[in-house]
């Protein structure tokens, strides 16, 4: 018996959310690249969780466009580690600006970005979960 057979997580909605990642992992390194080059004594923890946001976006985004099951389960990791840092980075930095005195990808729930950060991951998830292999079925 073959492993169930899912739809791919690049076809379809699935291309617009590549295409989102890919513009957040661009906007997300170029940003932390910046930040890390020209002002990283300034807010160290800020530009390294910019630098870290940048990381999960480009896997998020070459897994997702890849949609093999090996690369689907790297981008459910690569997500899911998304919206935790999303969350945490978000209140963190509400409830202790003075721990970030600069923003990162993730500050204010990625107010920054018009709350795209925070809203991503979540589709991320719906689409991965819309995707998955039915365990019902046989390929």
């Amino acid at each position: 018996m073959s492993e169930p057979r899912a739809a791919r997580t690049n076809t379809g909605i699935g291309r617009a959310l590549v295409a989102v990642y890919g513009i957040f992992a661009l906007a997300a390194t170029s940003r932390a690249a910046v930040q890390l080059a020209t002002k990283f004594h300034e807010a160290p923890v800020a530009y390294l969780l910019s630098a870290l946001a940048a990381a999960v976006y480009i896997v998020a985004t070459i897994s997702l466009a890849r949609g093999t099951a090996v690369s689907r389960r790297v981008a459910l990791v690569a997500v899911t580690a998304e919206l935790v840092g999303v969350l945490a980075v978000g209140t963190l930095s509400i409830l202790d600006r003075a721990a970030f005195p600069d923003e990162t990808v993730w500050s204010g729930y990625g107010s920054g970005y018009g709350f795209v950060p925070l809203v991503l991951p979540v589709l991320g998830l719906l689409w991965l979960r819309r995707t998955r292999p039915d365990p019902t079925s046989t390929a």
